[in-house]
């Protein structure tokens, strides 16, 4: 894994930047963009790619949402927030653990079928009308 680190630094620093943009305009996990990067460009093992994302999404993630919390026409319930954050964590122990013993090239697959379900669910949604 340290061979990696003789790659430019820049190249990490162009996938951080695409991470963050996306991450900050579609509201998506640094996931979406990190993970299949690193294992299919850099060649990390999916099981590090997977933790190396979500080493990268704690302080991405924190500082998207301090920025969305100052726009005052945005409204985040504290409240909603801090029940998603109880679950998560609840939810990131049993998924890490059933990470251990699945093989990465069973995640990899997993991981793509997740993606292409999202992506087909979001394009045939139906737009919806605004909360009154």
């Amino acid at each position: 894994m340290l061979a990696l680190l003789s790659n430019p630094w820049w190249t990490f620093m162009l996938l951080g930047l695409a991470a963050g943009v996306l991450s900050g305009a579609l509201g998506v996990g640094s996931g979406i963009v990190l993970v299949p990067i690193l294992a299919g460009v850099f060649m990390l093992p999916q099981k590090s790619a997977q933790g190396t994302a979500l080493a990268v999404m704690a302080p991405m993630a924190l500082m998207g949402a301090i920025r969305y919390w100052h726009n005052p026409s945005i409204e985040i319930n504290i409240m909603m927030v801090a029940f998603i954050v109880l679950g998560a964590l609840g939810g990131v122990l049993i998924g890490t653990t059933i990470s251990q013993h699945v093989p990465g090239h069973y995640l990899r697959k997993v991981f793509a079928v997740f993606m292409v379900i999202v992506a087909v669910r979001m394009f045939i949604m139906p737009k919806r009308k605004p909360a009154t």
